[in-house]
C-alpha cells in the first residue's frame, strides 16, 4: 500500500502516494515526518486541494500501531475534504496524526519540529487543534509555519472551535427534526449525547435551551459531572447506545456506529460531533433501510472548520470575526435539510447524497491538473 522511502534524511518530509483506497479520486499526498530529538511521529495526509489549500486539525493519539495511524488519518483527511466541498468552502481536505501520548510525549520541542514540516509543505496543507492538541498548542506550532490556525485570540486566532462546532451540529439536529417531525425543535425530544468533551458539553447546553431532555455518557467521569451539572441525565454506554432515545449524537471517537448497534438503534436520527461515524460505509444503507435519519458527520459538524476557515482568511477580510463565522454556520441548517430531502428524491441514503453534493463540487473546481503546488494560489499565509 505504502512505498516507502529510501536515500533521504530522517528529519526531512517522506512523501509516499497511497493507491487503491476505494474512493474516487485518492489522496493527492501523505507525508511521513519524524525528528528523532524532539521523538516526533507523524503522518499529514492531503486528500484534495482542488478547491483550496488543505485545512485540518492534528490529532495526537496514542495508537496501537502505525498502520492504524495511517488508516485514520486517510480517512479523517477525507472527511475534512467533503466536509469543507458541502460547507461551500475554497478550501481542501487535510489532517495530521502524531503518534504517542499526549500527557506523556508533547513538548514544546515536538511541536515546534512539527511546525517546520507543516512550513516545508508550502501552504498546501494548513493545521488547526484536533484530539489531543490545543489552542496553546497551535500557538507553539505557529511559530514555525505560517500555516496554523486554531490559534489563541492573544496572538491573532480564533481560539477553540468547539462552541461552533457544536452550534453547527445543533443546527444539522434542527434540520432533520424538520425533515422528519416538520418542525426545527428538539423540545420534547429525548436526546442521548455519546461524549461530553468540549464540543459534546456545549452540545448539551443548547440542546437543554431548546428543551430537550439529554442523557450522557462518557468515559470521563467529571465530563459526565459537568453534564450532570447542567440538568442532564447519566447512563452508561451501553444503556444509552439501545435506550430509548429520538436523536443519537456520537460526539466521542469515529466507528461507534456499528452494523449491530445500526440494528438494535431505537434513535429516529442519528446526528452528532464525532467524525467518521460509521464503522463503514454500509452501515448508512442498514440506517436508512431501518428508517433512521443519518446526517453524515462531516455535514452535521462542519461549524468548526467555517471557523479556522475564517480565521485563515482573515488576512483578506480585516481579521477573524465570530459573529460573521456563526453566520456562516447557521447554513449548516440548509445544507442539512437539502441533502436530507435529495437523498429522499434520489431513493439513496442521506450519506451518498451529501457525497454527490461534495464530489461534484470538487470534481467542478476550475485547477488545472487539480493540483495546489506549494507556495502557489495560496491566498492566506500569515507572516511568521
Amino acid at each position: 500500500m505504502l512505498a516507502r522511502c529510501r536515500g533521504r534524511p530522517r528529519s526531512l518530509p517522506c512523501d509516499v502516494s497511497v493507491f487503491d483506497r476505494g474512493d474516487p479520486v485518492g489522496h493527492e499526498q501523505v507525508v511521513f515526518c519524524q525528528d528523532r530529538a524532539s521523538g516526533l511521529r507523524a503522518i499529514i495526509a492531503i486528500y484534495s486541494t482542488a478547491l483550496g489549500p488543505a485545512l485540518g486539525g492534528t490529532r495526537f493519539r496514542p495508537y496501537a500501531s502505525e498502520d492504524e495511524a495511517v488508516e485514520d488519518v486517510l480517512a479523517l483527511s477525507r472527511a475534512m475534504a467533503y466536509k469543507a466541498a458541502c460547507a461551500g468552502l475554497d478550501l481542501g481536505g487535510g489532517k495530521a496524526v502524531i503518534i504517542g501520548n499526549p500527557g506523556r510525549d508533547k513538548s514544546e520541542a515536538l511541536l515546534r519540529a512539527y511546525g517546520r514540516f507543516v512550513q516545508s509543505l508550502g501552504g498546501r496543507y494548513h493545521t488547526a487543534c484536533d484530539v489531543g492538541t490545543t489552542v496553546a498548542d497551535m500557538d507553539v506550532v505557529a511559530t514555525q509555519s505560517a500555516f496554523v490556525t486554531g490559534r489563541s485570540p492573544e496572538k491573532g486566532g480564533a481560539g477553540d472551535s468547539a462552541v461552533l462546532t457544536a452550534f453547527g451540529v445543533f443546527q444539522a439536529m434542527r434540520a432533520a427534526a424538520e425533515h422528519l417531525w416538520g418542525a426545527p425543535t428538539l423540545a420534547g425530544r429525548r436526546v442521548a449525547v455519546e461524549g461530553v468533551g468540549k464540543v459534546g458539553l456545549h452540545l448539551v447546553r443548547r440542546l437543554l435551551a431548546d428543551g430537550a431532555s439529554v442523557v450522557v455518557s462518557d468515559v470521563d467521569a467529571a465530563a459526565v459531572a459537568r453534564a450532570q451539572a447542567l440538568g442532564a441525565a447519566a447512563q452508561s454506554v451501553e444503556e444509552l447506545r439501545v435506550g430509548d432515545c429520538d436523536v443519537y449524537a456520537p460526539c466521542a471517537l469515529g466507528g461507534s456506529m456499528t452494523e449491530q448497534l445500526a440494528a438494535q438503534l431505537r434513535a429516529s436520527i442519528v446526528c452528532g460531533a464525532a467524525n467518521n461515524q460509521l464503522a463503514h460505509p454500509g452501515v448508512g444503507g442498514v440506517l436508512a433501510d431501518r428508517g433512521v435519519v443519518f446526517v453524515p458527520d462531516y455535514v452535521a459538524n462542519a461549524g468548526g472548520l467555517i471557523q479556522v476557515g475564517d480565521e485563515a482568511l482573515s488576512a483578506a477580510t480585516g481579521g477573524f470575526r465570530f459573529e460573521r463565522a456563526e453566520a456562516a454556520a447557521a447554513g449548516i441548517f440548509d445544507t442539512t435539510l437539502g441533502i436530507l430531502r435529495l437523498a429522499d428524491t434520489e431513493g439513496i441514503a442521506p450519506v451518498d447524497a451529501a457525497d454527490r453534493v461534495a464530489e461534484r463540487r470538487m470534481a467542478g473546481a476550475e485547477r488545472p491538473g487539480r493540483l495546489l503546488l506549494p507556495g502557489s494560489g495560496v491566498q492566506w499565509p500569515r507572516t511568521l
